[in-house]
Parts: structure tokens; sequence; C-alpha cells
């Protein structure tokens, strides 16, 4: 019958991936084309791999998928912007104010 046959273990495979080039290109570009821009490192959760979110001074944001920590420190001070860990610091008002203001902008139709 098999109760008591040890089960076999199965790899713990993840749905997420690894930063691509599109990622890198898409927050290069972001930082280029927007002003005071900060980087704000997010952890590693059970669903997605560490992500880095960028916030303009605006508020305006952007989050992409980094190689973990160490790769969005590398990333920021290659780019030349100020990273922090979100952990520590939380998300700047001025994210939350920009949400807020698109949450209340019309729709277009």
């Amino acid at each position: 019958m098999g109760l008591f046959r040890r089960r076999k273990q199965t790899a713990v495979s993840s749905h997420d991936r690894a930063a691509s080039r599109g990622d890198l290109d898409h927050l290069e570009n972001f930082i280029r084309s927007r002003r005071g821009v900060e980087a704000y490192i997010e952890p590693r959760t059970t669903v997605t791999e560490t992500t880095v979110i960028l916030i303009a001074d605006d508020g305006e944001w952007t989050r992409r998928r980094i190689d973990g920590p160490d790769g969005a420190r590398r990333f920021a001070y290659r780019m030349g912007i100020p990273v922090y860990d979100v952990r520590l610091m939380g998300y700047p008002q001025r994210m939350r104010d920009f949400n807020e203001r698109r949450k209340r902008r019309p729709e277009r139709h």
C-alpha cells in the first residue's frame, strides 16, 4: 500500500523571474526622464523576488524586479541616485500624495 513510504522532495519553483534587460532599461529611462529620483528596495516575498521602486520628486513612481538588494544598491550607485531600504524608511509621503491625486482624477473616455 505504501502508507509509510517517504514522498520524494519536489523542487520549489518560483513563478517569478529575475530582472531582465528590459526591466533595467525601463528603470534607466525613468531616471533619465524625471527629476529627483530615489530608489527604494522592496524585499523578496513568497510571491515576488526583490524589487526596486523608483520615486520621482513629484511622487510618480515605477517598480521593477532587480537582482537582489545588492543588485539594487549597485544599480542606484551606477545611476547616481540615493537608495533606501523600504523596510527601514517606509514610502515617502509624496508617493502617497501622487497616488491619491491619481485616484481623484476623472477618467478620460
